[in-house]
């Protein structure tokens, strides 16, 4: 409980790092290469800001131009399907969307994480407990259909969110490794499937 407790503070003074000086960035650093290691998937580079994380912890939100920035460069980082395929099992997608497991040092593998999209999203009308963060996804397939352009948007958002909202509060579930692509198909399954929970009422 006391290494979690550290961790937790230290995490919440890294904006405040990143807003100082580089010298006062690189002593944190510094500190958190002593302090803690990789072990297993659970990846130390984790708990590293990247510079358009650092732009979107200040009080102040970027400008408009900022955001642009980020967004364009956020956007060349998504890959789309390989085989031209973007829907798996919705069943295995709704595994995955309730599922808040994952990049822990005691996963033996990426391939067993979940999304954890309940924490932020509604996605049936089921459920007794959802996040209310990031916007309702009931039927989210029905009422946007499944033209090329929403899927492609789609698979986009789940893939990096940042590239359509440069700050927004969503993971990064494949530019960062949280998901594996046929993990995404599963997710885009469970939002257009008409047999999902996500479009049945």
């Amino acid at each position: 409980m006391k290494k979690i407790t550290t961790l937790a503070a230290l995490l919440l003074v890294l904006p405040a790092a990143w807003a100082g000086s580089e010298d006062t960035y690189a002593e944190f650093k510094a500190m958190m290469d002593r302090s803690f290691q990789t072990n297993g998937i659970a990846a130390k580079h984790r708990m590293y800001q990247l510079d358009f994380q650092k732009a979107c912890s200040v009080e102040k939100q970027p400008s408009k131009q900022v955001m642009a920035q980020i967004e364009a460069a956020q956007l060349k980082t998504i890959r789309y399907p390989a085989d031209g395929k973007y829907f798996g099992n919705w069943k295995e997608g709704e595994k995955i969307a309730v599922s808040g497991r994952g990049l822990t040092w005691t996963d033996q593998t990426p391939h067993n994480n979940g999304g954890g999209c309940y924490n932020c999203h509604q996605m049936s009308h089921h459920e007794v407990s959802y996040g209310t963060i990031g916007p309702s996804l009931l039927e989210y397939g029905k009422v946007r259909g499944n033209s090329d352009e929403i899927v492609k948007y789609t698979w986009g958002k789940i893939y990096n969110a940042k590239a359509f909202n440069a700050c927004s509060n969503m993971p990064r579930n494949g530019d960062a490794e949280i998901l594996t692509e046929q993990q995404i198909k599963h997710l885009m399954a469970f939002l257009f499937d008409p047999a999902s929970p996500v479009n049945q009422k």
